[in-house]
């Protein structure tokens, strides 16, 4: 692993983002208004995003997407504002961090037709729905409920996918081991190690296979860059 990316839930986190992959050369940033904070996502939003996207250390439009947990914003808002930021996207050329709670029905038929190229965050569904994700262009990322014992569903589809990447989604979710703890980035390496003996891999195969999956989805934006 060689870099990674952190993601905005709305104008000012995305900007914090960017800070921060402004100061660290091995960061990179996302940017864009979370399905919780969809009513946020007005015209001047939308041009901030733009402005904050020109910067190439801005790898992706995330994280956006559809919450249908209950504790999110009212649905129409939350289309409305992955639509737009699906758009703003493929304007820029740029893939997306898609996030999908309780949704992923939904959030398939919203992307039904359209070319897009992104991470699909966090993912939480089983192998079934594996090929119709990868069908519409999203590589699953797989985070710390990946290695929880009752997950047998999420580990077969850890073992099952042609591509993936691996996150920490903090501060919720952490990994076995560290269950009830506040998440931290470092813990990723409990998720890396619980994927790499689901697959049958060492840490460094598997490394190469989330690299690899990162490159290409991220493209020219996630070569190294100069302080």
């Amino acid at each position: 692993m060689t870099r990674i990316v952190t993601c905005g839930e709305d104008v000012a986190s995305s900007a914090a983002a960017l800070a921060i992959a402004r100061a660290h050369p091995e960061v990179r940033a996302a940017v864009g208004v979370h399905p919780h904070r969809a009513a946020s996502l007005d015209d001047a939003a939308v041009t901030e995003l733009r402005r904050l996207a020109a910067d190439q250390r801005v790898v992706a439009i995330g994280e956006i997407g559809i919450d249908l947990s209950g504790r999110s914003a009212p649905r129409d808002l939350q289309e409305r504002a992955f639509l737009r930021q699906l758009d703003l996207a493929t304007e820029l050329g740029l893939p997306v961090v898609v996030h999908v709670r309780d949704a992923g029905f939904e959030v398939r038929a919203l992307l039904a037709g359209r070319t897009v190229r992104g991470q699909l965050h966090c993912y939480s569904e089983g192998p079934d729905e594996l090929p119709a994700w990868r069908a519409l262009g999203l590589v699953p990322s797989f985070a710390g409920p990946t290695t929880y014992r009752a997950n047998r569903a999420l580990r077969a589809a850890a073992r099952a996918t042609d591509a993936l990447l691996v996150e920490t989604d903090a501060p919720y979710l952490a990994p076995e081991g560290r269950r009830g703890e506040r998440n931290e980035p470092a813990y990723v390496a409990l998720t890396y190690a619980a994927i790499a003996a689901e697959r049958g891999s060492d840490l460094a195969a598997l490394a190469a296979t989330a690299e690899l999956a990162a490159r290409e989805l991220f493209g020219a934006r996630w070569e190294p860059t100069g302080p």
